[in-house]
This record gives C-alpha cells, sequence and structure tokens, in this order.
C-alpha cells in the first residue's frame, strides 16, 4: 500500500475587503446624514413662526384703551401727558411696540393703544 501524504498548510490570512461606494450609495448616506438637519430645522420654522404669531397677536381686541392723535402731538408729548411720573422714553418705547410702529412719528388721526401700565382711566 502506499502512503498518502497530506499537506496542511496554513491558510493565508484574508485579505480585508475594502468598501466601495456606488453614487447611489453616496447619495443614501448624505440623505441619512442630512434627515436630522432637516428635521430641526423644519422644527425650528414652524415652532418660530407660532411664536412670532402669538408675539404679533398681542393684547386681546378691548383690553386697552386708544387714543387719537391731535394736530401737534407727538408720541413724546402724548407719553408725558399720560405718564408724568414716568420715565418718557420707556412711555414711547411701550407705545411704539404696542402699536408696531415702525417709527416715532405720528399723523393726526391716527389712533394709539395705550399700554395698561400707563392707562390713565385706571
Amino acid at each position: 500500500m502506499t502512503a498518502i501524504a497530506y499537506t496542511t498548510s496554513a491558510p493565508s490570512s484574508p485579505r480585508p475587503t475594502r468598501l466601495r461606494l456606488t453614487a447611489r450609495g453616496r447619495r443614501v448616506i448624505a440623505a441619512a446624514a442630512a434627515m436630522p438637519a432637516a428635521i430641526a430645522l423644519a422644527a425650528a420654522v414652524i415652532g418660530g413662526g407660532a411664536a412670532l404669531a402669538s408675539r404679533d397677536a398681542g393684547a386681546p381686541t378691548g383690553s386697552f384703551e386708544t387714543i387719537t392723535v391731535a394736530h401737534g402731538d407727538s408720541l413724546w408729548t402724548i407719553a408725558e401727558e399720560l405718564a408724568p411720573e414716568h420715565d418718557p422714553r420707556d412711555v414711547v418705547d411701550a407705545i411704539a411696540r404696542l402699536n408696531a410702529l415702525d417709527s416715532v412719528t405720528v399723523q393726526p388721526g391716527q389712533s394709539l393703544a395705550i399700554p395698561t401700565e400707563y392707562d390713565p382711566s385706571r
């Protein structure tokens, strides 16, 4: 009988496979990475819009007094008449914010809402 010789050679170390991304794979990964940013941006836009809407809503209608600007009146003179014990700059600022005025210029006949803390009828 003949002898059969088996040789066992140590398996060569496997070569690591390289990850190859196709163009489609790169787009998928980029979209997955951008998704949290897009969700955060959408939440900020939606949440920020709601905050601005509630801020601009101001006080409910009828919860404050209004005055009509007379000829020669300015916000400064109105502030001095309404609240002589307060700093006129603070009163002018409060009136301008409540009425969403872009400037402190007022026109005769213009109706202005008066903040409740400076309302003379209270």
